[in-house]
């Protein structure tokens, strides 16, 4: 997936952008679709392109996440985390030109930062799991 080149901060401030709006239309009960076009203004590109990639491989997301989440069912996680998640697997899979290092750096910075300590680390044994079925890394 080709996006403009952007520094680190942008890149985080994306990432986080695109938690948000992912936490929106899961506690709304929404489609990712209609809450982005209900936006008065559109997300950068990179946002833009987290979300396709969310909402194009949606299904195969939660199927890796429930698979390498042991004894956690997808619907039964902390929203937060369970977008944290689905943002970065979708990262991983659409994505390749970013180091799984940068990808799993910056989730479980997210999940410490919107969620708990303990998210931090849930997320980067789930999503190291992931990366290895993904990248084989």
């Amino acid at each position: 997936m080709a996006v403009p080149a952007s520094g680190a901060s942008s890149r985080r401030q994306a990432r986080e952008r695109a938690l948000a709006l992912l936490y929106e239309a899961d506690i709304k009960g929404a489609d990712l679709g209609a809450v982005l076009d209900a936006l008065p203004v559109a997300p950068d590109p990179f946002t833009t392109a987290l979300l396709g990639a969310v909402r194009e491989h949606r299904e195969r997301i939660d199927g890796l996440i429930s698979g390498s989440s042991i004894g956690w069912e997808v619907d039964r996680m902390a929203v937060v985390d369970r977008n944290v998640l689905r943002l970065a697997a979708a990262e991983l899979i659409g994505f390749p030109g970013t180091p799984s290092a940068v990808i799993l750096n910056e989730a479980v910075d997210l999940a410490v930062g919107y969620s708990t300590e303990d998210s931090g680390r849930f997320v980067n044994g789930v999503l190291a799991t992931v990366a290895g079925l993904v990248r084989g890394a």
